[in-house]
């Protein structure tokens, strides 16, 4: 049975909009809105519990009869409604709340990424999208990173989220404990990535450390215990976007894992 929900006093819609248009995460209930078909086909097909479904009025039945089963509780509201509830220019047809998936524990046996203070939302999402597609499968951040589960870095992964386990806030020194080889990327130092990847130097499992936009890796990473890598720049630029030189690490990184 569907619900139609149709005024901005209904208590259900004044405790959903209270989150779901800042942060889109409900840490006391540890649950997650998401918007648009696409990211909630990306949560259905991991296996995740939907809380509530929300339709649209002018949601073509189609839609609807393909999820009717997916949650408990269907609603439908007028297309303002899903306006005071979206936090995108256009609202959605559909959006959904989730339940968010359990963290998982420090797996050292698992090709990791982490990001170390980075802040940019958009380069958080490219990062953990390109992680997803290169098949790594853990991603760590460090204090002072954005969070992942935001809104703007839900929406750059694409779905990418419901594919890797993410351990927020985890401190340099818990990470470097792990037997995990730590590799730091640099645009000024350390070994060129093409001659790692030509003499298949590169270890499998690792941790790729992306650092801040600017600022680059923390000083607290010791580089003794390091290996430090950059990318062949034959143009002369001065460096590349954090999240291109992500993708191109983490390509060739899986690449050589496939051939050995």
């Amino acid at each position: 049975m569907v619900e139609k929900i149709t005024s901005k006093q209904n208590a259900w819609y004044k405790s959903l909009r209270e989150w779901s248009q800042t942060t889109g995460v409900h840490k006391d209930k540890n649950l997650l809105w998401l918007e648009g078909d696409h990211l909630c086909e990306a949560a259905r097909q991991k296996g995740l519990k939907f809380h509530t479904l929300v339709f649209t009025d002018d949601c073509p039945s189609s839609i609807l009869e393909n999820w009717s089963n997916q949650a408990d509780k269907l609603v439908q509201i007028p297309t303002f409604l899903m306006e005071g509830l979206s936090s995108l220019h256009s609202s959605p047809l559909m959006a959904a709340v989730i339940e968010m998936p359990t963290k998982p524990l420090l797996d050292s046996g698992l090709s990791t990424v982490v990001l170390d203070q980075m802040q940019d939302p958009g380069n958080a999402g490219s990062i953990m999208r390109s992680a997803a597609a290169f098949g790594f499968k853990q991603i760590i951040t460090t204090p002072n990173t954005v969070g992942l589960w935001t809104h703007k870095v839900v929406r750059a992964a694409m779905g990418a989220h419901f594919a890797l386990g993410i351990l927020e806030g985890l401190e340099v020194a818990e990470i470097q404990v792990s037997s995990l080889p730590i590799v730091l990327t640099s645009s000024h130092h350390g070994s060129f990535l093409d001659e790692l990847v030509a003499s298949s130097q590169l270890p499998s499992p690792l941790a790729w450390i992306f650092g801040h936009e600017g600022r680059g890796h923390s000083a607290q990473w010791s580089e003794a215990n390091c290996q430090a890598v950059r990318i062949r720049q034959p143009g002369g630029e001065e460096s590349l976007n954090v999240a291109a030189a992500a993708a191109i690490c983490l390509h060739a990184s899986s690449m050589l894992a496939i051939k050995t």
